[in-house]
């Protein structure tokens, strides 16, 4: 009698696993669209909030469109190839040698006509991935925003990057010294000195967050510099000729 009820008891448990795997999986599987959508507008607010537009997840699709002119997908040396920006995985990207690799960057018109470039960030904290966008203003140089966030660092510590307190004193830090070589942006541990342009200050606590932070801004902004350069408004020598000329012609018509 035993052996019978242990054996009803055995039977009917296996019964109730499969049945419940099977409605877990059913479930799981219809519930990938919704997730799956909720990733791609999570996506596009962390886009929009690094040129600082701040709205809620379910209304990024229209604000994205309005915004965001361009993805754009580049190659180690700054060109332009095919490819979709917006479906790049940086996670795998970054498993590949940089001759091989993908770079998605963003073109963003704000409602003044200002332009903004936008980059994708990807690195290692203390526990686990970080990553966010990091946009800069039509000199290339200039950071209009960032924004940042982790996977399971540590609260109250390295968390914090993803707060705003952290994120707004990147605006205006430049990623190009006087001499126009780039020496992107460092995390400073106890704080960046006055007057920095190229340093923000870490978190107190966070010292290995902070590390990952600047390797992550270094590492990534690096592979886009081809790009940036060819892109970056500045004067040539004929430029200079013209300059000095006009000005000599004005000096002249003014006695």
């Amino acid at each position: 009698m035993n052996v019978n009820n242990n054996s009803y008891t055995i039977g009917f448990a296996s019964v109730m696993v499969i049945i419940v795997a099977a409605l877990l999986a059913s479930a799981s599987i219809s519930l990938t669209p919704f997730q799956d959508r909720n990733i791609e507008l999570e996506k596009k607010q962390n886009i929009l909030q690094s040129v600082g537009i701040n709205i809620e997840r379910d209304n990024s699709e229209e604000a994205y469109s309005q915004f965001i002119k361009e993805e754009i997908v580049l190659n180690y040396k700054g060109e332009v190839i095919e490819g979709s920006a917006f479906d790049i995985d940086l996670n795998v990207e970054l498993k590949k040698e940089i001759k091989d690799q993908n770079l998605p960057l963003y073109k963003s018109i704000l409602e003044d006509s200002s332009t903004c470039y936008i980059i994708p960030l990807r690195g290692t904290g203390l526990w686990g991935p970080i990553w966010g966008y990091i946009a800069l203003k039509n000199d290339v140089n200039t950071i209009f925003g960032a924004v940042f966030a982790h996977k399971s660092e540590t609260p109250g510590l390295g968390a914090e990057i993803n707060q705003a307190f952290f994120q707004a004193p990147f605006k205006d830090k430049k990623i190009f010294n006087g001499e126009n070589e780039f020496v992107s942006i460092t995390v400073t541990k106890g704080g960046a000195k006055e007057g920095d342009m190229h340093a923000v200050d870490g978190i107190s606590g966070g010292t290995i967050t902070s590390d990952g932070v600047t390797d992550m801004i270094q590492e990534r902004i690096s592979h886009y510099i081809p790009y940036l350069e060819k892109n970056r408004p500045s004067l040539n020598i004929n430029n200079i000729s013209d300059t000095l000329s006009s000005n000599n012609l004005i000096s002249m018509i003014n006695g």
